[in-house]
């Protein structure tokens, strides 16, 4: 039964990476302005944020495919993507 939970489990772990909030169709719902709670409710929460003196940087993804956001007031000021061209 442990051997069925586990392959279980890897699958779910499997699926789960391969439906990543961090792509081109979610990028573009992206709106200057935008609270972060309307963020996060597109792309889930950020896997870094670093909080400056006047605006917070926060990156969802990792190096090769990203969305970097910067808030102001918990508002969208600026935002990019790496890695996430159309093919």
């Amino acid at each position: 039964m442990k051997k069925y939970m586990a392959i279980a489990a890897a699958a779910a772990a499997l699926t789960l990476a391969g439906c990543s909030k961090v792509n081109l169709e979610n990028y573009e719902k992206i709106e200057i302005g935008m609270d972060k709670t309307e963020v996060e409710a597109i792309l889930g929460s950020a896997d870094k944020c670093e909080e400056k003196t006047l605006h917070t940087n926060c990156i969802w993804g990792n190096k090769d495919k990203n969305i970097e956001i910067t808030l102001v007031s918990d508002k969208v000021s600026l935002y990019s993507k790496t890695g996430l061209d159309a093919k």
